[in-house]
Order: structure tokens, then C-alpha cells, then sequence
């Protein structure tokens, strides 16, 4: 019984530290774009950012390091923040196997094969979809006018809300473990999957809405008088040109594949030949 007593006081003392933690989030969090490839994606930085768990447990065993790092030098791509819960998961799985647990050591490449593709979509839907754009829409309210405030309303806001975010999702999957796919896969995250998008489709359309400002400058006979062209589309639908554009840009960019940069030019072409006809 006291040998049993040394032995988890023991595993205790050999598990990873509050630093060490915060050490494998924060490599992973400053450097998850900064070397990327075709072949890995993600997978450099994902290696760099367990370089600290590697040294800690196989320092003295060159072959089971070798075969840590190959194992997390793999093809991995998905949401930076969100997919931090995974980078939780591994971790939790990893000091197990270190500490001699019985975990295979394939389990945790297949657990970031499995997660990484509906966490990029929980992530993407949540980040890209309602929280880059709402702070992009009040940053832009702001910087109307030429204030400064406006873009480091964004730099500052984002930057508080994306390490938070990228924090919580790590230390939630380290305290969760393996335990945490069941709420990641499945029909139910399919479900939050699908409420993120319609709800970050209805924000982008509000802002949209909101933020467009395109208007006609055309006059058309109405009997013995003439009308401005605006009255009348906005009798029949209210903000119909803002929204025309932005299915234009939707229209090049999903079923033509045109690239942002080449929709931007294109909708500045469009516009500015308009100003200069007399049409907006």
C-alpha cells in the first residue's frame, strides 16, 4: 500500500506544471501559421510547440523523443483558436502514454486527424463568422471620419478575445482528456456546426445592410416629372443595390472561385465607372 502511495505521489510530482502548460499553448499560439507547407500545414509548428513536453519526458531517451516528434510533425490544419482544445486533448493523452500509462501512442494522431475538420468548422463559424466580423463592424462605425480609434478598437479588442478564447479551448481539453471527443463529433456538433453558420450568415447580411452605402443617382420620367431611380427601389426593396453587390461578390467568389483581391478590384472597377456615368 505505501509503495502504491510513492507511486502516484510520484506520477503527481512528474505531471506538467501550470508554466510547462501555459508554455505548450503559447508556442502553439504565437507560431501556428508562421511555417507552413503543402505537405504539413501546420504540423512544424504544431512539433514546435511540444518541444518543451519532449525534452521533459524523453530528454534521456533519444528513440521515444524521435518517435514523439515524428508523430506530431504530421499533416495538421484547422481553426488556430478553437483547435487549441485539441492541443488540450493531446497533451492530456501524451502525459499519459509518458507516464506509462496504457495508451497507445497512435491514439493521439488519431484523435487530431478525427477533431481537426469539425473543429475548423465550430471554429470558423464562431471566429471568422460572427466575432471577426461584428468587431470589424464597430471598429469601421468608429473609424468613420478619420478616427483613430477605430482600427485599435480591433487591434486591442481582438487581441484580448483571441488569446482568450485560444486559452480557455486548451485548458478545457487538457482538463476534459479523450473524454471531450464526445462532445466534439457527432450529431450534436453537427447541430452547434449548423446554428453557428445560420447565425454568422445572419450577421454578415446585417452588416452588410448596415455598412454598405450604395445609392443611384439617376433620374426617371414619371409622367410630366421626373424621379430619382432611389425613391423607387427603395419603395420596392429597401437596400436592394448594397445587396446586389454583396451577391456579386458571393457569386465570384463560391461558383467562380475569383480570389478576394481580384472581387475587390473588380467591384472598384464597377463602381468607380458608375460615379463616373452618373449611374451611383
Amino acid at each position: 500500500m505505501n509503495e502504491n502511495i510513492a507511486n502516484i505521489k510520484n506520477e503527481q510530482e512528474n505531471k506538467l506544471t501550470k508554466k510547462e502548460l501555459n508554455q505548450i499553448w503559447r508556442r502553439w499560439g504565437c507560431t501556428h501559421l508562421s511555417s507552413m507547407s503543402y505537405e504539413k500545414i501546420q504540423g512544424h509548428s504544431w512539433a514546435f510547440a511540444f518541444l518543451p513536453f519532449a525534452k521533459k519526458y524523453y530528454g534521456d531517451n533519444p528513440e521515444a523523443m524521435r518517435r514523439f516528434l515524428v508523430r506530431h510533425s504530421q499533416f495538421y490544419n484547422t481553426e488556430p483558436q478553437t483547435g487549441q482544445i485539441i492541443n488540450g486533448i493531446v497533451t492530456s493523452l501524451e502525459e499519459e502514454i509518458a507516464l506509462g500509462h496504457d495508451v497507445p501512442e497512435e491514439m493521439p494522431v488519431n484523435i487530431k486527424t478525427t477533431l481537426m475538420g469539425p473543429i475548423a468548422g465550430i471554429g470558423d463559424s464562431i471566429i471568422q463568422g460572427i466575432i471577426v466580423p461584428v468587431l470589424l463592424s464597430i471598429g469601421m462605425g468608429l473609424a468613420a471620419g478619420g478616427n483613430p480609434l477605430g482600427p485599435i478598437f480591433y487591434i486591442l479588442s481582438y487581441g484580448i478575445i483571441g488569446p482568450m478564447i485560444s486559452y480557455l479551448s486548451f485548458r478545457s481539453g487538457y482538463r476534459l482528456g479523450v473524454n471531450a471527443i464526445d462532445v466534439i463529433i457527432g450529431e450534436d456538433a453537427k447541430r452547434i456546426t449548423d446554428a453557428f453558420n445560420v447565425l454568422g450568415v445572419t450577421v454578415i447580411g446585417g452588416l452588410a445592410a448596415s455598412n454598405i452605402a450604395l445609392t443611384s443617382q439617376l433620374m426617371i420620367p414619371m409622367g410630366t416629372e421626373t424621379q430619382p431611380l432611389q425613391n423607387v427601389l427603395d419603395s420596392i426593396f429597401p437596400g436592394i443595390l448594397p445587396l446586389s453587390i454583396v451577391m456579386l461578390a458571393w457569386y465570384l467568389i463560391s461558383k467562380k472561385q475569383v480570389g478576394a483581391t481580384r472581387v475587390i478590384l473588380i467591384l472598384t472597377v464597377l463602381i468607380t465607372a458608375g460615379v463616373i456615368v452618373g449611374v451611383f
